[in-house]
């Protein structure tokens, strides 16, 4: 299948294409832990099915080490036992951020209270900011039918150019 659109075919598109990329260069600059990051990305676009960014995620996340075990159990991480406290938190929020309009509380007190018991005010910005993005993208992904299975480790890289 051919995606309905090249977002970067098209100067606007090129241009709002560069800047999410912009945004998320500051993001992984940040102190969140990388593998965080990628947790994180991998499982709002599993909830979102954005099957072009879970594998670019699984794919980055497995290049940088990340093990085959929690790449396979992160979208059942609350029964599994491969996961950080601290990871579990960011999950948590993660899908309750992710999933807004299924969740009548938003994202809930004891959630947040977690994330703030294990990631200072710089690593929590990144963080609730790495979930909007990640939506964001994963809405583009899904909206302009952008496939996953092709992608290569580093490719995105030249988004930046």
């Amino acid at each position: 299948m051919e995606p309905r659109m090249d977002l970067f075919a098209n100067e606007t598109g090129a241009r709002i294409g560069k800047r999410i990329y912009a945004v998320s260069l500051v993001i992984q600059d940040s102190s969140l832990p990388r593998a965080t990051q990628e947790l994180v990305q991998l499982r709002a676009s599993q909830i979102n099915g954005c099957g072009f960014c879970v594998d670019i995620h699984a794919k980055d996340a497995a290049a940088a080490g990340e093990s085959a075990a929690r790449l396979a159990l992160v979208a059942a991480w609350r029964h599994s036992t491969v996961f950080t406290e601290a990871e579990r938190a960011a999950l948590a929020l993660t899908e309750e951020g992710t999933r807004i309009a299924d969740a009548s509380t938003g994202v809930a007190d004891k959630t947040w209270a977690a994330v703030r018991a294990h990631y200072d005010e710089d690593q929590a910005v990144a963080l609730v900011s790495l979930i909007a993005m990640i939506n964001a993208t994963n809405r583009l992904g899904v909206i302009l039918d952008n496939q996953g299975g092709a992608y290569e480790p580093g490719a995105l890289a030249g988004v930046a150019d």
